[in-house]
């Protein structure tokens, strides 16, 4: 009896241990932060998440919005196993899914931008037994016009030097074409110069023989 009791005793305690030893089961959640969109565009709203349990139908989805001005947080959208669409509010029937949950995507998209959407949006994603860790956020920003963004001056700088680069291809290549045919020319009006010059020493020659055969 009590042998039994003391091997339930280190089994109990082997499991606390173990249990103490295994990392806590977190979703972490990917947003680009900060996003920049005109006033009346539909913009989406990317969120992706990565989870140790595998995705199935408990999974959840949860957006809220958070004004720049102050107030309360107010809702946006939820989703499990279907998309819930806000029934009022500012962001009624202007909110759709378009996530993919086998693909680890949570994202929206947001219609008819207005100058008092700009505020930070909270995607919030639950993946039983991985409930756990941060939420995303998105601060968005509804303006006129876009900036050009760093990444913008990045291509726009990569596109003139490729630019550049094939100019100096094209004004090589036919620079090279210009000369093999400037050489070609050249080499040509050479060959015509032997051939008058033998036509012309030809007579010559023939009038020598001629004289000789008839001394």
């Amino acid at each position: 009896m009590y042998g039994k009791s003391s091997t339930r005793a280190r089994l109990l305690l082997l499991g606390i241990q173990l249990a103490a030893l295994w990392p806590t089961a977190a979703v972490e959640i990917y947003t680009s932060r900060v996003l920049e969109a005109i006033n009346g565009t539909d913009v989406r709203l990317k969120c992706t998440f990565s989870s140790f349990a595998p995705v199935g139908d408990a999974l959840t989805v949860t957006w809220n919005f958070r004004p720049q001005d102050g107030g309360a947080e107010q809702f946006v959208f939820y989703y499990h196993v279907d998309p819930f669409r806000p029934m009022s509010g500012r962001f009624k029937d202007r909110v759709v899914w378009d996530g993919n949950p086998e693909r680890y995507d949570a994202s929206i998209l947001l219609w008819k931008l207005q100058f008092d959407d700009n505020g930070t949006y909270t995607c919030q994603v639950k993946n039983p037994p991985d409930v756990d860790g941060l939420v995303g956020e998105i601060r968005l920003s509804v303006v006129h016009t876009v900036r050009f963004s760093e990444i913008h001056f990045l291509a726009l700088a990569i596109g003139s030097a490729c630019a550049v680069m094939v100019t100096i291809v094209i004004v090589v290549v036919l620079f090279q074409h210009f000369r093999k045919k400037r050489w070609a020319e050249r080499a040509h009006k050479v060959v015509e110069i032997k051939s008058k010059e033998e036509e012309r020493l030809n007579p010559e020659q023939k009038v020598s023989v001629y004289l000789e055969d008839t001394g």
